[in-house]
């Protein structure tokens, strides 16, 4: 412990008093430990370790799978030079980002998370109010990555049809159908299908990995290889913007999207639910070890989907070919011209897009899982209008089955916005990426001012030390740059048809909760609720 004095222990002991610390002799003794410390109970199995909480958090980020998928959005602005600096300055900016959260967590081990971790760091005047809008934003920032991850799937779905039939001509509201066919399949796994979800985490790990070699080895070696000054010297201002600066600051959100994601291991593994809570009272308790396990999964899930993501962007950008026809490509999907040219064969093209198109899906299934756990811990400790009944667990599958369906009802209501725009799925990403940004600014802030101040903060187990101030601020800085620039649209000259109209979606959600809150919710939310006090 350090000994300036102004550290405290997980359980609230100032400079590591041994004697204040409660002895475990087990995993499963510590976490008990832990849960005790914030007034929650444990009542379940606990099911997720490492391995599985890796594959859970890989698949969710799927950042090599989303650089794929979001390539138009990156190329446009920036080109391929940008597309190579913004994900290594992404790349940077998520350790730091991760590696603060992973502190608070390993700290802070429950449920909600980033609401949490404000709940416990922010001054006791604005604790309250601040862990409610920071509840929000999550909320908000996880449901519309659900949906973004539906969009993606059901519109790849349309773009391996064209593929294979040119004369198909694609019709958004087609597109919003698929859409609806993947959030309802994905539904299924996490109803009827729940039980097996955690036993097949360290399963999709290894798809994740092995799709990612299926995908590399044929386009590298039947694609025809570009020169190295066409990958690292090639900008692109595409957008119409006044500098190709500005221009690769928009660019720079499909990094961005691309490396959200591993906070998850926070709401979604602390949030399974079990078959014995026969009186509905779920607790977070599924994470062996989870006040190490958490952290470590957020910062090695940051590591493996960088390096994965690197080599994938490096990769296709050698083997882009006519890059022109790959923009323009009918489908939709960039990669899926350059994965055609590449093989001379629809049918090769499809076989390797539909790699993507699976753990994309797969990414679903979790997103919706995670989605849900986060508005049932939220709701549990009264932070939505509707909190009773979104608290609530359906007793013969103990699953918090009104959660999942305002999930799936928000993603199918947000799917409508593709019918009326071309430009939807980049307004449901940004929506995605500024709510959560935000929602990490949030408890990083409060985290530098305590170290600062030097203030008496609680640490567990995994910390950073003296490196701790360093990546608050890489994270807090990365963070605020990819949230003032996901707003933007991606053409300089925008059409209402065009506009990014993420910011009024955004704005009105950050006021109505601001609203919400001053005439109702403060006479009832009091952060995270002490579930040992009766």
């Amino acid at each position: 412990m350090d000994k300036s004095g102004y550290v405290m222990d997980a359980y609230g002991a100032p400079g590591g008093s041994p004697d204040r610390i409660p002895k475990a002799e087990s995993r499963g003794d510590q976490d008990e430990i832990d849960l005790a410390a914030f007034g929650k109970k444990s009542q379940l199995k606990r099911k997720f370790g490492f391995i599985s909480m890796v594959g859970l958090t890989c698949t969710l980020m799927a950042t090599w799978e989303g650089l794929f998928s979001v390539f138009a959005l990156g190329f446009t602005n920036g080109g391929p030079a940008g597309l190579v600096y913004s994900f290594i300055i992404c790349w940077i900016g998520t350790l730091g980002l991760f590696s603060s959260l992973a502190e608070m967590a390993s700290a802070v081990p429950l449920a909600g998370g980033q609401y949490s971790m404000v709940s416990e760091y922010a001054p006791p005047g604005a604790s309250n109010f601040l862990s409610y809008i920071t509840g929000w934003l999550t909320c908000l920032g996880w449901q519309a990555a659900t949906a973004s991850g539906a969009l993606l799937g059901g519109t790849q779905i349309q773009g391996l049809i064209v593929l294979n039939n040119p004369s198909y001509e694609p019709q958004r509201w087609q597109g919003t159908l698929l859409f609806y066919a993947v959030i309802l399949l994905s539904l299924l796994f996490n109803t009827y299908l729940v039980r097996y979800l955690p036993k097949i985490e360290g399963l999709v790990l290894i798809i994740h990995i092995a799709g990612f070699f299926g995908v590399l080895i044929p386009l590298v070696y039947m694609a025809p290889h570009g020169s190295a000054s066409d990958v690292f010297t090639r900008f692109v201002n595409g957008g119409g913007w006044s500098s190709q600066g500005l221009s690769f600051f928009v660019g720079l959100v499909s990094g961005v999207y691309s490396f959200l994601g591993a906070d998850s291991a926070c709401h979604m593994g602390m949030t399974m639910f079990s078959q014995n809570d026969p009186i509905g009272r779920l607790k977070p308790e599924e994470i062996q070890d989870a006040s190490t396990v958490v952290p470590k999964t957020m910062v090695a899930t940051t590591i493996l989907n960088g390096v994965l993501g690197f080599a994938a962007l490096i990769a296709i950008l050698f083997c882009a070919g006519d890059i022109e026809a790959a923009e323009k490509s009918p489908t939709g999907y960039p990669f899926m011209e350059i994965f055609l040219q590449a093989t001379n064969s629809p049918g090769g093209a499809t076989a390797m897009s539909c790699v993507i198109l699976a753990l994309v899906y797969l990414a679903t299934i979790g997103l919706i899982a995670t989605a849900s756990r986060m508005t049932w811990a939220f709701a549990r400790d009264n932070g939505l209008p509707g909190s009773y009944w979104l608290a609530k667990v359906e007793p013969r599958s103990a699953l918090p089955l009104y959660s999942i369906g305002i999930t799936v009802a928000i993603s199918l209501l947000l799917a409508l916005i593709n019918i009326g725009s071309s430009t939807a799925f980049n307004a449901i990403i940004s929506l995605s990426v500024a709510s959560v940004l935000a929602s990490y600014m949030i408890p990083i802030t409060l985290m530098l001012r305590k170290r600062f101040l030097k203030e008496p903060t609680r640490f567990g187990p995994w910390r950073m030390g003296r490196w701790g101030a360093l990546a608050n601020i890489v994270g807090l800085v990365y963070a605020i740059i990819g949230f003032f620039f996901s707003f933007w649209p991606g053409q300089s000259k925008v059409t209402p048809e065009s506009m990014n109209w993420a910011c009024l979606v955004w704005g009105f959600a950050v006021l109505f909760s601001s609203f919400w809150y001053l005439i109702r919710a403060r006479q009832y939310y009091h952060g995270p609720i002490n579930e040992l006090e009766n």
